[in-house]
């Protein structure tokens, strides 16, 4: 590709023919404020709504100042970034936007972490020169997972992008003119009652409080001060390398034997691994898995391939909305969250015995999606669900904050037992790619009577959007799609639809981008590839140096099985483990 050479603040720079100024201002570590801007590095995508026009700049021999993250570089280009006029153009865009935003900032979920709130420190703003009365009208709209507030939009467009573009959603567009523009479903619904998957991609990019989680970490407050109630968590397993973002260390900072302590120290009778849980999926999904394989090679041509794992209720939300005539085929087992909340009030609470009422299941995920996903009437028994509440990585951080905890001052402490052992092939589960490989670890042995000597399944690993790899077991070749993203999860879908051309046996899908490392729940990183591999990397680490990797071999499952489920697909076990799945008609 040719190369372009430009001046920017006096500075040159060579840059690809096709770059931006904003590209090239990067380069060069020249920061120019953005609010819509958003690159996208892996997924190849950007936000081309240029609509903030923070970053304007003044380019040599134009009149008008240009928006940097939408201008093409051309050959000789001088461009400054810091002169009055550029400055003062800022700043007036920004008080008009702040002219027509909500002065919540004292209450606002996103205060502290807030684009538009960093600006307006940035450039000093203490008084708007414009005022008026806002014009906006949109009620706040509240889903399980997802709260709207329309109010405090800007029109930065990332929501959009993401939704349509990297998820292939379709939940969010932008809609009228004027004051009354606003990013929003079809028709103006809920967003409950469109194909929205409750993935939280769209909050994780948005700069302001338009898009927040549904905080729920009141309510584990009141659960933790009720002496009436027996409080059990469950931390999931991109947590523990996420965590420690939000206290200021490195992405990728192992952090499980701290976040235990914390755990504690907050007053949860009982700290338990959805790890733990995710060994258990395995044992269910593999036999699953074997099962139809075997009916496959015994000559059953329709039996239900290839298999589509089920753990990321994201892209369950999104096959029962977008996929109806797939429905067959993911597996039932249920997802790690909720086979730990129906093991929890059935066996761990039976161990207590308790009343499954008398105790409440917290889960601490990467996900927004594990929100809706426990609300689900399917995973309720009269009325009680399996797992109560469910809040995020960043809701967990801003508990141990509120309780005054500084999580790296604490010493490390292990889980409990017995539902806090867990193998490395459990762990990997946080990241695309580790279902499907902790999977394939157990149903080789399973499959072939041989021992796994290699347990690290390299073919199965990376962010590529898609992945395809054979693994050989015995004499059967088993073939294997991922993906990650739904956009990319939805090629996969149509080559199935489509008579499934690659001969694929089984498919794993997360609908985040890099799998749960990159939830919705976890502390924002805005698309940056370096913190999500940074992430990944510690996964692969953890998983590396467990002294059992294979879920099979994990005692407390083994012991499970012989005290309680009696084996893998058994009655009890389908009871507890499986669940069903129902076409969606939505907007």
């Amino acid at each position: 590709m040719s190369e372009v050479k430009i001046t920017i603040d006096g500075k040159e720079v060579q840059v690809p023919k096709g770059s931006t100024i904003l590209d090239a201002a990067k380069k060069l570590g020249i920061d120019i404020p953005t609010l819509c801007h958003l690159d996208l590095h892996d997924t190849k995508m950007v936000n081309k709504a240029a609509s903030c026009r923070i970053c304007v700049v003044e380019v040599e021999g134009r009149r008008n100042l240009a928006p940097s993250c939408a201008t093409p570089v051309v050959d000789g280009m001088v461009v400054k970034t810091n002169t009055i006029r550029v400055l003062d153009a800022r700043k007036t865009v920004l008080e008009l936007l702040l002219s027509d935003h909500p002065k919540e900032c004292l209450t606002c979920a996103k205060s502290g972490q807030c684009d538009l709130q960093d600006l307006a420190e940035k450039f000093g703003v203490r008084e708007i020169r414009v005022t008026g009365d806002s014009q906006s009208t949109y009620k706040e709209d509240y889903s399980p997972s997802i709260i709207r507030d329309m109010d405090k939009c800007i029109m930065c467009r990332r929501c959009e992008t993401m939704c349509n573009e990297v998820q292939s959603v379709g939940a969010l567009s932008g809609i009228n003119r004027g004051f009354d523009a606003v990013v929003s479903p079809a028709f103006e619904s809920p967003l409950a009652e469109t194909v929205c998957t409750h993935c939280g991609q769209c909050v994780a990019v948005c700069p302001v409080g338009a898009l927040t989680e549904n905080d729920h970490t009141w309510k584990v407050v009141e659960a933790l001060a009720d002496p009436e109630k027996v409080v059990v968590v469950q931390t999931a397993p991109a947590v523990r390398v996420a965590i420690g973002e939000e206290f200021g260390k490195k992405p990728g900072t192992i952090a499980t034997g701290q976040m235990v302590t914390a755990l504690r120290n907050l007053g949860f009778n009982h700290v338990f691994d959805t790890d733990f849980a995710a060994d258990l999926t395995i044992m269910e999904e593999g036999t699953e898995l074997l099962g139809r394989l075997n009916k496959f090679l015994a000559g059953d041509k329709d039996v239900a391939l290839p298999i589509l794992t089920s753990c990321c209720p994201a892209w369950v939300n999104f096959v029962e909305s977008q996929f109806p005539e797939l429905i067959d085929i993911p597996s039932t087992a249920k997802s790690p969250q909720q086979m730990f909340g129906a093991v929890a009030k059935s066996f761990f609470a039976e161990k207590l015995e308790i009343p499954r009422e008398k105790m409440v299941v917290v889960s601490v995920m990467p996900c927004l999606a594990k929100k809706y996903e426990a609300s689900r009437d399917e995973f309720k028994v009269d009325g009680n669900p399996d797992v109560d509440i469910s809040i995020s990585t960043r809701e967990l951080a801003h508990l141990i904050k509120r309780a005054n905890i500084n999580l790296f001052d604490l010493e490390e402490s292990e889980f409990d037992n017995p539902l806090g052992e867990s193998t490395g092939a459990g762990v990997i589960f946080g990241t695309t790619g580790g279902v499907i490989e902790a999977a394939t670890r157990t149903a080789y042995e399973l499959h072939t009577g041989e021992t796994l000597e290699k347990v690290d399944f390299e073919a199965l690993r990376g962010l590529d959007g898609v992945k395809v790899a054979s693994v050989q077991m015995g004499e059967f070749t088993l073939n294997i799609g991922i993906a990650h993203g739904l956009s990319n999860a939805r090629q996969l879908l149509e080559e199935v639809k489509n008579g499934n051309p690659r001969n694929l046996h089984a498919i794993e899908i997360m609908a985040c981008p890099g799998g749960c490392i990159g939830g919705g729940g976890q502390p924002y990183h805005h698309g940056n590839s370096d913190i999500i591999k940074k992430r990944m990397q510690a996964i692969y680490e953890i998983d590396k140096n467990k002294p059992i990797r294979k879920s099979h071999e994990n005692p407390s499952i083994i012991a499970l099985y012989e005290q309680y489920l009696g084996e893998p697909m058994s009655e009890l076990s389908h009871k507890l483990l499986h669940t069903h799945y129902n076409v969606k008609d939505k907007v």
